[in-house]
């Protein structure tokens, strides 16, 4: 079977409705813990490479 890019779209597609349907079926304290061990340090992270990534572009101008 060859899969296509739709069909990727597709499946990555179902699997975040089912992982929403989870985490909102969920009680709010789960959802809470749940973010700070996962969303934050995701936050944190995207923020440093973010961080990094200007760093490097101002360094290459300043030349």
């Amino acid at each position: 079977m060859h899969c296509t890019v739709v069909d990727v779209a597709r499946a990555v597609a179902d699997w975040w409705d089912a992982f929403e349907l989870w985490l909102t079926q969920l009680a709010f304290p789960f959802q809470v813990v749940l973010a700070v061990l996962v969303v934050v340090p995701l936050c944190w992270v995207a923020a440093a490479g973010i961080d990094r990534g200007v760093d490097v572009a101002a360094r290459r101008t300043q030349r």
